[in-house]
């Protein structure tokens, strides 16, 4: 059954893989993964840990190419300071190379930093507490 729903970035989602079309009932170690264009093509987000402050995009996107096509790179900084936090994400354009890329990089030196690299996680939603709390 061909199953139609926006992803979690509101990019257009095809994937006839599921029985559904409501997006939350889809497993959670799908939910990262998207078909391209409708074409069957898996982009695969990969969570990259534990990286050195002075690792560049650059640096991560001819690391993880040496095991397939990296669609996105993407460093993650503090909010308020603009510095690195020590972890990323990367997008490869196909399942078998986030596989490959993940099984040969994880555990490996890196900017003399140990990686932590595996399968991204769907983001938690944040609670609303609302601010000030109850007063009264």
């Amino acid at each position: 059954m061909n199953v139609r729903w926006t992803g979690l970035e509101g990019e257009a989602v095809l994937d006839t893989t599921f029985a559904t079309t409501d997006p939350t009932q889809i497993r959670p170690e799908d939910r990262n993964r998207h078909a391209t264009l409708g074409i069957g093509d898996w982009i695969v987000k990969i969570y990259v840990g534990n990286l050195s402050f002075k690792t560049t995009e650059a640096e991560l996107t001819e690391l993880f190419s040496q095991h397939g096509e990296v669609s996105d790179v993407a460093l993650i900084t503090d909010r308020d300071t603009g510095r690195p936090r020590g972890f990323g994400f990367v997008e490869m354009s196909s399942d078998d190379a986030g596989r490959e890329a993940i099984g040969a990089l994880d555990g490996q030196e890196f900017g003399g930093r140990t990686l932590k690299v595996n399968e991204a996680k769907p983001r938690e939603p944040r609670r609303n507490n609302g601010g000030g709390g109850n007063r009264w």
